[in-house]
C-alpha cells in the first residue's frame, strides 16, 4: 500500500513560513502497532460495556481539557502548518462545539428506535458500537478533521486509532493527552506514527472494523481498496471544487468580498472552501473587480501572509495556476511564489479559464479564486454540475426562490442557499462523487460505525 504524498524520513515539523526543520519523530515500529492494536481491542472491550451518560462525560470532560490547551495548541498548528493564531483559536473553539453537542445528544441519538410491526410482538433497533476504528488524518484542520471522526465514534463505544498527517506530529501528540488528561481510559484514543505499509496492515488487522479517511481522492481510492479488500467499512471525505454561484445581488461588492473572504479562509486550503466562482455576466466586471482589489491589498505585506502548510504544497499550486497561464488563461492579481525557501504564495485572481487547463480539473489548495462569467441560470447549473467533484456548493441571490431552484440542482453533498456553507456540529458534512462517501457530525455522524442491531421479542411466545 503506497498512499500518495512526499515520503519523509520520519514524521517531521518543518516551518512553513522558514523552511526549516524543528523536529523530527520516527515512524513507529510494528511492534508498536502491535501494542497499539492490543490496548484499543482490550480498551473497546470494556469501553462498549459502559453506559452511554458514563463515556459522554468523560468526553465532555476531555473538550473542556482541549479548550484549556487552546493557545499551546493554536501555536502548535502555526508552527507546523501555517495557521494564523486567531484561526488556530476559531478551530479549537468549533472542535469544543462538537465534544458539547455529542456530549449532550449522544443519549438521545443512540437511544433504540421502535418500529411499527405488521405483526404481533416488538421490534427496536439498537446503535451499538463494532470495534476498534482507524483514522487517517489531513493536516489543514489538524484538529477538527480528528474531533468530528473521533468524538461521535467515543461517545457510541467504539475505541479509535489515528494516523495522523506526517507533517503535524505534535498536534497528534497533544490531541492523544487531551483524552488522557480528560480521563478516558488508555486505549479508548490512540495516536500511531504509522509509516503507509503500516496502515495497511491496520486495516487488515480482524480487530480493526473500519476505517475512515479524510485527504485526497487519490489517497481515498488507496484506503477505499484496502478496505475492500478486507470487508471493512469505510467513509473518506475528499477533494472538493465548490461553486460559489451568484446569480444577482444588490451589493456586488459586498457578496464579492464574502467569497473572496471564504475563499483565503485557512489560506485556501479547505475541501469545501468555493474553488470556483460563477457570476452572471452582467455583474461580473463589478464582482472581479473586488476580488482583485482585495488581492491587491493582500499583497502590500505578503510578508505577513501566512504561508500554505508546505513548500512542495505552493510550488505545485504555483504549477497549477503556471499552466493555466501558459495556455491563455488571465491572473489579474497576486500568483507569486515566494523565493526563498517559505511556503508563501500571493493570493491570486484568475479568470478566463478552460477546459485544457489542469485547473479546470483539479482541486486548487491554496487562495486561489477562480472566476467564470455565467449568462443564465441553466449555464450556471451546467458549469457547476461540470467537475467530477461533489461535496458542496453556495447560490447567491436577492430571489430566494431562484437561489434555491439552483442550489437543487446541484449535484453535491451539500447545497447552501444566500450563505458560503451551513456550519454546525449538528450538520452533516460529505459529499458525492470523487468528494467521497459517508457523512460526519449530525446525527448521522454516530451512525456510520454503528451496527444497527434489530431485536424482536414476541407478545406470545411459542415455546
Amino acid at each position: 500500500m503506497s498512499l500518495p504524498g512526499t515520503r519523509q524520513p520520519a514524521y517531521q515539523v518543518v516551518d512553513p513560513a522558514t523552511g526549516e526543520l524543528i523536529r523530527s519523530f520516527p515512524y513507529a515500529t510494528d511492534t508498536e502497532v502491535a501494542e497499539i492494536l492490543g490496548a484499543s481491542q482490550t480498551t473497546y472491550l470494556g469501553w462498549r460495556e459502559r453506559t452511554v451518560a458514563e463515556r459522554a462525560d468523560l468526553v465532555r470532560r476531555a473538550g473542556a481539557a482541549l479548550v484549556r490547551r487552546s493557545r499551546e495548541l493554536a501555536a502548535t498548528m502555526r508552527l507546523e502548518m501555517g495557521k494564523p493564531l486567531s484561526e488556530g483559536a476559531d478551530e479549537i473553539e468549533y472542535c469544543a462545539s462538537i465534544f458539547d453537542y455529542y456530549a449532550d445528544q449522544g443519549p438521545a441519538l443512540l437511544a433504540e428506535e421502535e418500529l411499527v410491526t405488521r405483526g404481533e410482538g416488538r421490534a427496536v433497533v439498537q446503535s451499538r458500537p463494532i470495534g476498534p476504528l482507524l483514522g487517517v488524518m489531513p493536516w489543514n484542520y489538524p484538529c477538527y478533521q480528528v474531533a468530528r471522526f473521533a468524538v461521535p465514534n467515543l461517545v457510541l463505544g467504539n475505541t479509535v486509532i489515528i494516523k495522523h498527517a506526517e507533517s503535524v506530529p505534535l498536534t497528534a501528540g497533544a490531541l492523544e493527552q487531551v483524552f488522557l488528561d480528560a480521563g478516558l481510559p488508555h486505549g479508548a484514543y490512540l495516536n500511531v506514527f504509522a509509516t503507509h505499509e503500516q496502515v495497511d496492515a491496520i486495516i487488515a488487522d480482524p480487530r480493526v472494523q473500519g476505517v475512515s479517511l479524510t485527504g485526497s481522492e487519490r489517497a481515498g481510492s488507496v484506503v477505499a481498496a484496502a478496505a475492500g479488500r478486507h470487508l471493512k467499512k469505510c467513509v473518506l471525505e475528499l477533494g472538493g471544487s465548490d461553486p460559489f454561484i451568484v446569480l444577482d445581488s444588490p451589493d456586488v461588492a459586498a457578496v464579492a468580498a464574502l467569497a473572496w473572504r471564504t475563499r483565503i479562509h485557512n489560506n485556501g486550503q479547505a475541501c469545501n472552501s468555493n474553488k470556483r466562482m460563477l457570476v452572471m455576466a452582467d455583474i461580473y466586471d463589478a464582482f472581479v473587480a473586488t476580488l482583485v482589489a482585495e488581492a491587491e491589498a493582500e499583497a502590500v505585506d505578503a510578508v505577513a501572509h501566512p504561508p500554505l502548510a508546505s513548500r512542495a504544497a505552493a510550488e505545485h499550486l504555483a504549477a497549477q495556476v503556471d499552466d493555466a497561464v501558459a495556455k491563455g488563461a488571465r491572473l489579474l492579481a497576486g500568483g507569486v511564489l515566494s523565493p526563498d525557501r517559505s511556503a508563501r504564495y500571493t493570493p491570486a485572481v484568475l479568470v478566463d479559464v478552460t477546459k485544457d487547463m489542469r485547473v479546470w480539473h483539479e482541486e486548487l489548495f491554496g487562495p486561489v479564486a477562480v472566476v467564470h462569467r455565467v449568462t443564465h441560470d441553466e449555464h450556471a447549473v451546467e458549469l457547476a454540475n461540470s467537475t467530477p467533484y461533489g461535496l458542496g456548493g453556495a447560490v447567491f441571490s436577492a430571489d430566494p426562490q431562484r437561489a434555491r431552484r439552483v442550489a437543487e440542482r446541484l449535484e453535491t453533498g451539500m447545497a447552501n442557499v444566500n450563505t458560503p456553507s451551513g456550519d454546525g456540529p449538528e450538520l452533516p458534512f460529505g459529499g458525492v462523487g470523487r468528494s467521497g462517501f459517508g457523512r460526519e457530525l449530525g446525527p448521522t455522524g454516530m451512525s456510520e460505525f454503528a451496527n444497527k442491531r434489530l431485536v424482536c421479542t414476541a407478545v406470545n411466545p411459542r415455546a
